[in-house]
């Protein structure tokens, strides 16, 4: 039963992000920044546990792509797009073997399906807002489906120890 939930809700949100995407839809180039990623990974870090809803770009309460990109515009003064469907169409695509902290990590059933985005913080891990809120789990867990990874930006060369 819990399968099918989880595989009912990815459909819903599968969707809506690519009914919405269409129409967000743009090629951006990875946006410079002065940010380092240790300031980004604390952004997100200082907002596990708060809820989700679908929907919502924070500060209280986040959905997935409303997660990313308030960490992004938080932390490193960049707007990126609104859907995970959008993030996804909006990057520069890396392989797994090239994810960077700080990358996107995109999960759906294909790549004109995206469903969710999360950001990847290292070591196969990802912090991300779904059903239980923002939470730092493995991008390999077994009800995720990786579509793929996207580089967003080059984060500034100050040394990080995250």
């Amino acid at each position: 039963m819990k399968k099918l939930i989880v595989k009912s809700i990815i459909a819903v949100a599968a969707f809506f992000s690519f009914a919405v995407a269409g129409a967000q839809a743009t090629t951006a180039q990875a946006a410079s920044t002065n940010a380092t990623y240790s300031t980004v990974y604390n952004t997100a870090k200082q907002n596990l546990g708060k809820p989700y809803v679908w929907g919502a770009t924070g500060p209280s309460a986040f959905d997935c792509s409303g997660f990313t990109s308030y960490v992004y515009k938080k932390a490193a003064k960049i707007s990126i797009p609104r859907t995970a469907q959008a993030q996804y169409n909006a990057y520069k695509h890396v392989s797994g073997s090239n994810v960077e902290k700080g990358d996107l990590v995109f999960f759906g059933y294909g790549t004109g399906s995206i469903s969710h985005v999360g950001l990847y913080v290292g070591n196969g891990k990802m912090i991300d807002a779904q059903n239980r809120g923002v939470v730092k789990e493995k991008v390999h867990a077994p009800w995720w489906h990786v579509v793929g990874y996207a580089h967003v930006t080059d984060f500034s060369t100050t040394a990080s120890l995250d």
